[in-house]
């Protein structure tokens, strides 16, 4: 599936923040209880706030599965990984807080 055309799904904002990695489709066919999941990945760029200098990526916190509305009467879940923020000085964490 040509995943741009999921964009039109999704509130603007998000796009800003995140970049579409995978699309799904799960369930079982013969019971018709069919869903989707959309699978997100935030960008790699630091809060416009915070010093780009004194921050390093390290990866991924663990992905939350948040369900957004249905498309086409079945249910659409967004699967989103946010970024662990590292300070490279004191070793704190900082990360978005979106989902």
């Amino acid at each position: 599936m040509d995943i741009s055309i999921l964009k039109s799904f999704l509130p603007e904002f998000i796009l800003d923040y995140y970049t579409i990695v995978d699309f799904k489709e799960i369930g079982n066919v013969s019971t018709k209880q069919m869903e989707f999941e959309l699978y997100l990945d935030e960008k790699n760029c630091i809060h416009q706030d915070v010093d780009s200098e004194e921050y390093e990526s390290k990866g991924f916190l663990p992905p939350s599965r948040v369900q957004d509305f249905p498309i086409r009467g079945r249910a659409l879940y967004l699967v989103i990984r946010r970024r662990r923020w590292r300070h490279k000085g004191t070793k704190s964490e900082i990360n978005r807080r979106y989902f």
